[in-house]
């Protein structure tokens, strides 16, 4: 058998890591100022987290949420605190896609309506509901395409009101700042419209965090720049530092019945006990405020470029892209061939960095270095 070729690979085998570093199986040294999609939250292999894990394994990996898990406690205590969000409720999945499903299905339920408004350049999923709510017809099939769902422009308050007042909309879903669309960042004003409009027509509001939350933005959700409070948050990617593992977490207003909601693997006690490590590790070692001091100093580093093909810098803490006005093929390809540089791409002309939020000040100016030598031949 052989795998399914979906995937556009690099001839590079990625077999250590070890903090912001990766070595492949040549031992080559790379700078990971990517995080395989903003999954590494607290570094690799910290050892606090490679102990938490180990233990764990030794006493039980899995048994089925038919019976207590206190692990489970335990994590929706200290994510509660960690987050300012102690009066919501969590329920735990595997990955963001899942926890989108699951936010559009509560969702649904709670007000029997169909209809989703998202955002042009958004992206929530590959799966079902998921990938409908997410713009890009090319990955949606046919079978996904039934669902009812509007996009408008993020940013555009009348465009939202014009569909919420029709009566039929179930949910808005948001990310915090787009992550695959650009790290496109929908401006504090326009989500405080959101959170009034929703609760005006009686529509749940969703922010998928996925990307975005678990202290990237430089506050532990991006959302929270606004001052506001979402109905349903879904979160991933850094939860559990490579652990598959995801959450909902849901406003009080919404009321649980058996069965409504459901998962084999969501929440089993090797993921409770990565994603405690987690958020022991950010607390620790102050993860969230070294996320808005590094990416602050990085985007400004970026900003004072002397370097012309550069149309735009955005974001916030460790969630930043660089636009240029071509293509970004060669300059990404340098980088990871070169310079030995792991970075992210969205679209023909933007590089999106999300490294760890571990990641130091020594090794954001390595890597201005060898972006200046790419770029200005320094």
């Amino acid at each position: 058998m052989k795998l399914f070729d979906v995937y556009q690979l690099f001839n590079i085998e990625i077999v250590k890591g070890l903090g912001c570093r990766v070595w492949d199986t040549q031992g080559n040294d790379y700078l990971d100022l990517y995080g395989g999609h903003a999954v590494i939250s607290v570094g690799h292999s910290h050892p606090d987290y490679v102990k938490a894990i180990t233990e764990q394994i030794h006493t039980l990996g899995f048994y089925s949420n038919y019976v207590i898990n206190s692990l489970q406690k335990t994590f929706a205590e200290k994510l509660g605190k960690a987050c300012d969000y102690e009066d919501y409720s969590l329920f735990l999945v595997n990955t963001g896609a899942e926890a989108n499903e699951n936010a559009l299905k509560l969702a649904s339920f709670h007000n029997g309506k169909k209809r989703i408004v998202s955002f042009r350049n958004s992206f929530h999923g590959r799966t079902s509901a998921a990938v409908r709510v997410t713009d890009n017809p090319k990955i949606i099939a046919p079978i996904n395409a039934l669902l009812p769902v509007t996009y408008v422009q993020m940013n555009d308050s009348e465009a939202v009101d014009k569909e919420l007042k029709k009566g039929d909309v179930s949910s808005v879903i948001i990310e915090g700042i787009q992550g695959i669309g650009g790290i496109l960042m929908p401006d504090e004003q326009f989500i405080r419209d959101l959170r009034m409009l929703c609760t005006k027509y009686e529509v749940v509001l969703i922010f998928d965090e996925i990307q975005s939350g678990y202290g990237r933005s430089g506050k532990f959700f991006a959302h929270q720049y606004a001052g506001i409070r979402p109905d349903i948050i879904t979160v991933a990617k850094g939860i559990a530092n490579g652990f598959p593992m995801s959450a909902m977490l849901i406003s009080p207003m919404f009321t649980p019945v058996y069965g409504m909601l459901g998962t084999t693997f969501g929440g089993n006690h090797l993921a409770c006990a990565a994603a405690i490590a987690v958020l022991d590790i950010m607390e620790k070692e102050q993860l969230v405020d070294n996320a808005r001091l590094v990416g602050d100093f990085l985007i400004n580093e970026l900003k004072n470029l002397d370097f012309d093909g550069i149309k735009e810098v955005r974001g916030c803490g460790l969630m930043i892209g660089i636009e240029f006005y071509e293509s970004v093929k060669e300059i990404r390809t340098k980088l990871l061939f070169e310079e030995k540089v792991f970075t992210g791409v969205s679209g023909t002309n933007t590089i999106r960095l999300l490294p760890p939020l571990c990641i130091s000040m020594d090794e954001v100016r390595c890597f201005m270095t060898k972006l200046r030598k790419i770029l200005l031949f320094e």
